[in-house]
């Protein structure tokens, strides 16, 4: 891969903020060595991992790589037959434990959970528990080793501290005894290892023993006192043998780690190439990427693609598509427009791409596989080589045709600047021409009028702008292909204050041809704006529509269940009726059959009882099984909006809301009810004018009144349990708001409080209750809850 243009396309500062992601020395190495693969297997391989372990830390969070350790010099060591010191053992400790978590990590909460690339990885991963467990409870730090390391060591620990409290004992005696006047500080200190007095040098015969040592000016004689040399003496050789038992300790862990060589450096291995896959995903995860589609037929489709490199909350998204209609893309527009940010986002997405990141672009975005990515882009003038701008461009499109092949990605900026117009646009449009000719996939920016007329007359060739808000003077930094840029010269000329007069004359300096092809590219402008207007209307449209649709369908739905229960209910209070009618016909006739009356024989009563409860049954059957007829047809051609009519499966009357469609469905409101309904299934009860003068002479209003006037104003649930007040209670508070009563008395008691917060709980939840309190003083206070209908 181009490695100038890796430069230049910024490839690098993203190798720097994944090396950040990365725990261990090993994959910050691996993210600072990465470079896009040239093969798709090896692209869709290394793409597949980045996504399977994102996958993973959006289930179960971030995984720390922070305890891995480089260690293979210890591992040559150990080859060799070395003895490893506290620090490489704990090393060694730190990433077993840390292979330990991530296996932890890596296995699958369930069978049902689908295996993905990195289960391998996880699975090979052997955290040799022992060794680590050993080390652990054998060393404390790299400069300590705990006193149970052995037996051995812990005895001769135990005996150093009894050694070193008798020295303290003796020396703390003649501190505070007959050599104190001739100390300089009535200390303990140490000097080469033994413990030592500070004598003033005039009393140096007065305190027999050793000298180690003397301070700077020689007023401090340190003096090791006879009486301790002994015990110092054995103190001292109590540390050679801890030293000792120290290195026998550690060439013992040194051969239990030799037995694990080759597991401790595939685990080091597989750390280092998880904590490297792992930093990808955590790029993508801080980036907002997703994983895109790769081809080898050229192909680029960037669905709002966000440079990377750019601030995220002011970044505008850019779509770009290449390869399919056409080869070349040619980008117009004025400067700071967006132009070069466009063409670098395409040549970075492509390099991030191919190395196995994400790009930060909505799912399922394109990329082709490119042998190579060619990018000249910048002002590289050299003093030193006495290149101009233009030359140094030029140097570099040499370059460049030398060596990019037909499975080639090249990218220009400002393609011919710097040089005259005229010529750098010809040379432009030669070497533009030249590449398209070989179906080489490519963008060029420019300012050239002429670049944009070839793209307009060539197949294959397309033009695209960048954006710019003329009343604002900013531009929009929004790709748009398909329409060329227009220079905005005049008109942005103009808002900045220049005379009117100035900019006629110039125009004048343009002729007519130039000056058609710029009306004709503001046309396409502002018809493209009013475009862009008409389909966010409709889009808008479109969705106030779908939302409304799905409110209908819930209320729709909503009466549906509501028209299911209420059946279901009036079935099972009819079932109920029928049972207990039967039960005591049945009691009834039993009771004649007992007592007898005079004239009437046993066969004659029992033949009656029997003949009743077969009439009973028949009509307990006819309820359930035939539905019932009506006494007046409807007829659809004489059925009006507004007539009352009689729903015979519901036994509810109501008013038609619509008239009956090809299939005889239509729809009726009864009450707070609104069902659609076959007109089979109606019974005609009046006209609605006829309705209208008839209510006042008919008993209709009785009619009306009687659900209300069968329905109390107060409901008693003490003495049950909550289950069964909640049943009594949701019956009650349908039947209380079909009847129209405008509130309700419930009667709950005080007691625990349990069942008035269940009661409290329900009309909460209830659709149709408005308010509910408890009840006021001569209301029942506490122990009654007033609820308020809608």
């Amino acid at each position: 891969m181009n490695q100038k243009a890796l430069k230049k396309l910024e490839f690098d500062k993203i190798i720097h903020i994944l090396t950040n992601h990365a725990a261990s020395s090993g994959a910050k190495e691996m993210c600072q060595n990465l470079q896009p693969f040239l093969s798709l297997a090896q692209i869709e391989q290394v793409q597949m991992e980045t996504s399977d372990a994102l996958r993973r830390i959006y289930r179960k969070g971030s995984l720390s790589f922070g305890g891995i350790r480089d260690v293979r010099g210890s591992m040559k060591r150990l080859e060799i037959g070395g003895v490893l010191g506290m620090g490489e053992l704990l090393q060694i400790m730190s990433l077993l434990e840390t292979a330990h978590k991530v296996k932890q990590y890596g296995q699958r909460e369930s069978d049902e959970e689908s295996k993905d690339s990195l289960d391998e990885s996880f699975e090979l991963l052997e955290p040799i528990t022992s060794l680590a467990n050993e080390i652990r409870r054998c060393i404390i730090s790299e400069e300590e080793m705990a006193d149970d390391a052995s037996s051995a060591l812990s005895h001769i620990r135990r005996s150093m501290r009894q050694m070193n409290d008798k020295v303290h004992s003796t020396l703390n005696s003649m501190v505070n005894g007959s050599v104190r006047t001739y100390l300089q500080d009535a200390v303990i200190t140490m000097r080469d290892g033994r413990y030592c007095l500070p004598v003033k040098a005039e009393y140096r015969g007065q305190v027999p023993g050793m000298i180690h040592d003397q301070s700077s000016t020689g007023s401090t004689l340190f003096i090791e006192p006879m009486a301790v040399v002994k015990l110092n003496n054995d103190f001292k050789e109590l540390l050679l043998k801890e030293q000792q038992e120290i290195e026998k300790v550690l060439a013992e862990l040194s051969e239990k780690a030799a037995g694990y060589m080759e597991l401790i450096s595939d685990d080091y291995r597989l750390l280092v190439n998880l904590d490297f896959i792992f930093a990808k995903a955590m790029l993508a995860k801080e980036m907002k990427a997703t994983r895109p589609i790769f081809n080898t037929e050229g192909r680029i489709h960037i669905k709002d693609g966000r440079h990377p490199l750019l601030d995220p909350k002011k970044v505008v998204p850019i779509n770009i598509w290449l390869g399919k209609d056409f080869d070349l893309l040619i980008v117009t527009g004025p400067n700071t427009g967006g132009k070069t940010v466009s063409l670098k986002t395409v040549g970075l997405f492509t390099l991030m791409g191919q190395s196995g990141l994400h790009i930060p672009a909505f799912d399922r975005s394109e990329l082709a596989v490119f042998d190579n990515v060619f990018a000249d882009i910048g002002d590289e003038q050299s003093i030193e080589q006495s290149l101009s701008t233009f030359s140094s461009h030029m140097s570099n499109i040499v370059s460049i045709l030398k060596e990019m092949t037909l499975n080639s990605l090249v990218l220009f900026d400002e393609l011919g600047a710097g040089t005259d117009p005229t010529e750098g646009a010809a040379l432009a449009i030669s070497i533009l021409d030249h590449l398209h000719k070989q179906g080489i996939r490519s963008m060029a920016t420019t300012h050239y009028s002429e670049l944009k007329i070839y793209a307009l007359s060539t197949d294959g060739v397309e033009n695209a702008c960048c954006e710019f808000d003329v009343e604002s003077l900013r531009p929009t930094y929004r790709l748009l292909i398909g329409i060329p840029g227009k220079s905005n010269a005049f008109a942005i000329s103009s808002k900045l204050g220049l005379p009117d007069f100035l900019i006629e004359d110039a125009k004048k300096q343009i002729n007519a041809q130039d000056e058609n092809f710029e009306d004709v590219i503001a046309d396409l402008e502002q018809s493209r704006v009013t475009m862009e207007k008409e389909q966010a209307d409709i889009a808008r449209y479109k969705e106030e529509i779908r939302k409304l649709r799905n409110a209908l369908q819930k209320k729709q739905d909503r009466i549906d269940e509501r028209t299911e229960k209420i059946i279901n209910d009036a079935n099972e209070k009819a079932n109920a009726i029928l049972r207990e009618a039967k039960e005591y016909a049945d009691e009834t006739m039993k009771n004649f059959h007992k007592f007898g009356k005079a004239g009437i024989s046993a066969k004659e009563m029992e033949a009656e009882r029997a003949r009743l409860r077969e009439k009973i049954k028949s009509t307990e059957t006819g309820i359930k099984t035939q539905p019932a007829k009506p006494k007046k047809k409807v007829k659809a051609e004489k059925l009006n909006i507004g007539d009352r009519v009689r729903v015979l499966s519901l036994n509810l009357e109501g008013t038609v809301s619509t008239l009956p469609n090809a299939k005889g469905d239509l729809f009726v409101q009864m009450g707070i009810l609104r069902s659609q309904v076959n007109i089979k299934d109606l019974e005609f009860i009046g006209e609605a004018e006829q309705l209208q003068k008839t209510a006042s002479t008919s008993g209709s209003g009785k009619i009306k009144m009687s659900k209300s006037a069968s329905v109390s104003t107060e409901i008693n649930l003490i003495g049950m349990t909550v289950d069964e007040a909640m049943a009594h209670l949701d019956k009650y508070l349908d039947d209380a708001y079909l009847a129209h009563v405008p509130s309700v008395r419930i009667v709950h008691g005080k007691g625990t409080g349990a069942l008035r917060n269940a009661v409290h709980q329900h009309l909460k939840r209830s659709k149709y209750v408005k308010t509910y309190r408890l009840g006021t003083f001569g209301e029942g206070d506490a122990g009654v809850t007033i609820a308020e209908f809608k």
